[in-house]
């Protein structure tokens, strides 16, 4: 019986040290496989074989003690090693390492698994992948870019495929604007020369045809042909406003003067303090248009011979200037951005309405030539600063800009901040106002992407602009020693692991992220190594006692012949 039970014993410790040796070996065998983690196995004694219990102490006796002999060993468990393993850089940028708890979460077609390797790439349809082919599950982003983290899906990193374009929502403007400047009490005055409609001296009207209209109030010979296109571009602060053009076939004086209007792009509710003039383009009773503009020398106004054309000849239409725009005031020129990215010019033009001891406050001017209505001017404003020169009324505004001849979102709005302006400016530098920055962009085309160690994937357009494109949560399990491995570096959930928790690195026990770097296998050769030549020497020692066991046994046969 008991040389049978060393048999038995011996047998078991060769099952063991074989597991361990197979353990070991899987170790080694792994120690360049990214992500991998070790095992070991741990192993645990068998019931043993009591030969007596032993006694108690009595008044003669000292007790014996219980005498057991083993019955050998057998595996407790496989332990794996879910340790940090050492981490080294990557020149791809969608290589992922994590630095301490998690796994990542990945798709395929037997269903949901988890791996620690973060080797990844793109497949051909532009989708993060590792090199079995499983997706990687994360959080992907709406029409607009924001995260959608209701529900996991595939990402996708579209370079040279995604067009973006941002449409300008706000504006900050800064400057310095000079508050002891003359007040803007006067805008432009410029008189045509009379004009007729019946060759008799009636003065025309607004009514009167251009077709009929005459510079001789003895003559006939109309200015205007049926079927000419006119076009009119006059001078704003020396710069040429943007050209209308008019069909003269049917058209009227008011027509005309509609032409000037919206060419110049002046506003006719602003009305220059004190000065009874009414902006706009009017025709007064001797049959002469009537150009009054808006304050400061920035919106003063030139009309000359060759700015109104018929067919690109020069119409005889003479206009003489009366009055020069006064007042302090500047203008700058600045490009937003509609859904489409297209640019779209702004000119903002501000002018000193009035002052008191303790406030100065700027009217400032909003045109257009890109605004697809026919008028250039789009708004104004007012914008208040206090005796040390900083805005008290008049911060925000917000305008819009109709787009209603392009495909892009129409009207556009934008929030202009004047905030940034200071009230205070000197003589000799005068009044400056400029764009300081504005949130649109032109188009642009996905180029690059960088992910950071929150997991969030920020893609780089070549117009240098940065969106998200998605991130890439972790999975965490209350107890990770109940996976169950299910090949290609990947784990699948096990009865005791728990249910995944699916969070964003750095948050609940989730530590960060490492873009352009590999978690390499957390094998330790050395110690692996020590422990083979152990389990070799345990294994080979438990083949001697068989060995032993058979030279006994065949003593006992020998007897018995």
């Amino acid at each position: 019986m008991g040389l049978i039970s060393a048999l038995n014993t011996s047998l078991n410790g060769l099952v063991l040290n074989e597991t361990m040796i197979n353990v070991l070996g899987n170790n080694i065998a792994n120690a360049g496989t990214n992500g991998f983690k070790s095992s070991s196995a741990q192993f645990t004694t068998q019931l043993s074989r009591t030969l007596s219990v032993g006694s108690r102490p009595t008044g003669t006796n000292g007790g014996t003690n219980p005498r057991q002999i083993g019955l050998g060993a057998t595996t407790a468990a496989i332990v794996r090693d879910f340790s940090q393993g050492s981490i080294t850089n990557s020149s791809s940028p969608s290589d992922l390492a994590i630095e301490g708890d998690g796994f990542f979460v990945m798709q395929g077609s037997d269903g949901v698994s988890y791996t620690r390797n973060g080797s990844f790439t793109r497949n051909s349809n532009s989708v993060l992948v590792n090199a079995g082919g499983l997706t990687v599950q994360g959080y992907g982003v709406d029409g607009d870019f924001n995260l959608i983290t209701t529900q996991l899906s595939e990402l996708s990193i579209p370079l040279g495929d995604l067009n973006v374009a941002q449409q300008t929502g706000n504006v900050v403007m800064n400057g310095a604007l000079l508050p002891t400047g003359v007040v803007g009490s006067l805008g432009s005055v410029l008189n045509s020369i009379p004009m007729y409609s019946d060759g008799v001296g009636t003065p025309a009207a607004g009514g009167t045809l251009l077709t009929a209209l005459s510079s001789s109030s003895t003559s006939v010979v109309p200015l205007f042909t049926a079927g000419e296109t006119l076009t009119f571009a006059a001078r704003k602060g020396g710069v040429e406003t943007s050209g209308l053009n008019l069909d003269v076939t049917g058209a009227t004086v008011a027509d005309l003067m509609a032409l000037i209007d919206n060419s110049i792009g002046i506003d006719s509710a602003s009305t220059p303090p004190g000065s009874g003039q009414t902006p706009g383009v009017a025709i007064d009773g001797a049959g002469q248009i009537i150009v009054q503009g808006n304050a400061g020398t920035v919106n003063n106004l030139e009309i000359s011979i060759g700015d109104l054309t018929s067919n690109g000849a020069s119409v005889p239409l003479v206009f003489a200037s009366t009055q020069t725009a006064i007042g302090e005031s500047t203008v700058t020129d600045f490009a937003v951005f509609d859904s489409l990215g297209q640019e779209v010019k702004v000119r903002m033009s501000a002018v000193l309405e009035s002052k008191t001891p303790s406030t100065t406050t700027f009217r400032y001017f909003l045109e257009s030539e890109d605004d697809s209505d026919a008028d250039a001017f789009v708004d104004t404003g007012t914008v208040t600063f206090d005796s040390e020169g900083n805005v008290i009324a008049g911060g925000l505004k917000t305008f819009a800009i109709d787009r209603n001849d392009s495909a892009a979102v129409s009207p556009m709005q934008v929030t202009m901040d004047l905030t940034q302006i200071s009230g205070i400016s000197s003589a000799t530098a005068g009044s400056t106002l400029s764009i300081q920055s504005q949130d649109g962009s032109s188009p642009g085309t996905l180029t690059s992407f960088v992910i950071d160690d929150a997991g969030i994937i920020n893609g780089v357009f070549n117009n240098g602009e940065i969106r998200t494109l998605g991130q890439i949560p972790l999975a965490r399990f209350a107890n990770t020693q109940g996976l169950v491995e299910n090949g290609n570096g990947t784990f699948v959930e096990g009865v005791s692991s728990g249910s995944p928790f699916v969070t964003t690195a750095g948050n609940f026990g989730a530590d960060a992220l490492r873009a352009g770097a590999i978690e390499l296998s957390n094998t330790d050769i050395g110690k692996n190594l020590v422990d083979l030549v152990v389990a070799s020497t345990n294994y080979r020692g438990n083949a001697r006692v068989i060995s032993s066991v058979q030279q006994l046994i065949d003593e006992l046969l020998i007897l018995g012949r």
